[in-house]
């Protein structure tokens, strides 16, 4: 299956009008925070895709309805919270344990029929206790709240984990050593652990088309899906383009 990753930045090349003729053999579509959910909307329409979008730090006026207990509602909208049923036609994946069995593949390890397993992670590091930043420790808090899903999926499927969204990337792969960007070392912890054949986060902006944004940790490719960013899946060679 071919995957259509985007973070960040509200390309030019994916909100236009020919998206459907450029992209026209899209599987999937990644969406990795900080994009506007109108943005996200206007993808999902126009290609008419599988769609799993988590949130970064930015873009987070739709956040409380997707988490009721964060505290923070648009003036006068916990009314309207409670009766609509929000969805911008992508699938929120945050802090979730999913399975689409509509995208199922062919495992080239057991040569079986298997449906594909996701896994999403909102938010950034904690630098100045913004909405949806957390701590080393919280962030480690919430990955294991997912083990008990992950443990089935190995059980029934034979692996924890295809794909691990996130908004930031792992300490020191990727990030930048200033308080905003600075990764997660417990998503090296997760990726060790649980081996996604792929890691696709966000929140790292690319000015130079030389910085690397693929970089290969074991049995898991992270990708920093700036902009956007193309991958086929599963593949021998995962290197990906834009």
């Amino acid at each position: 299956m071919k995957i259509l990753c985007l973070s960040d930045y509200v390309d030019p090349l994916i909100y236009n009008q020919n998206i459907k003729q450029v992209f026209s053999d899209i599987d999937l579509v990644l969406c990795a925070g900080d994009l506007p959910l109108d943005y996200v909307d206007f993808v999902v329409t126009m290609l008419n895709k599988p769609t799993y979008f988590i949130f970064g730090n930015h873009n987070l006026n739709d956040f409380s309805y997707y988490h009721k207990n964060s505290g923070v509602f648009p003036a006068g909208d916990e009314e309207k919270y409670r009766k609509a049923n929000f969805g911008h036609g992508g699938t929120y994946a945050g802090f979730k344990v999913l399975t689409d069995k509509s995208l199922s593949y062919t495992d080239p390890a057991t040569g079986k029929q298997t449906p594909l397993l996701i896994a999403g992670i909102s938010g950034s590091i904690q630098y100045n206790k913004g909405l949806n930043q957390y701590t080393e420790r919280q962030m480690k808090f919430k990955l294991l709240k997912m083990v008990p899903a992950l443990i089935k999926n190995k059980i029934k499927y034979g692996r924890y984990l295809d794909i691990f969204l996130t908004h930031a990337s792992p300490r020191h792969i990727h990030d930048k050593e200033d308080p905003c960007h600075k990764g997660f070392e417990c998503y090296n912890w997760f990726i060790q652990k649980f081996k996604p054949s792929y890691m696709i986060h966000g929140h790292i902006h690319l000015y130079d088309a030389r910085e690397e944004r693929v970089t290969k940790v074991g049995d898991t490719v992270i990708v920093n899906a700036y902009a956007h960013w193309l991958l086929e899946f599963p593949q021998e060679n995962n290197n990906g383009h834009n």
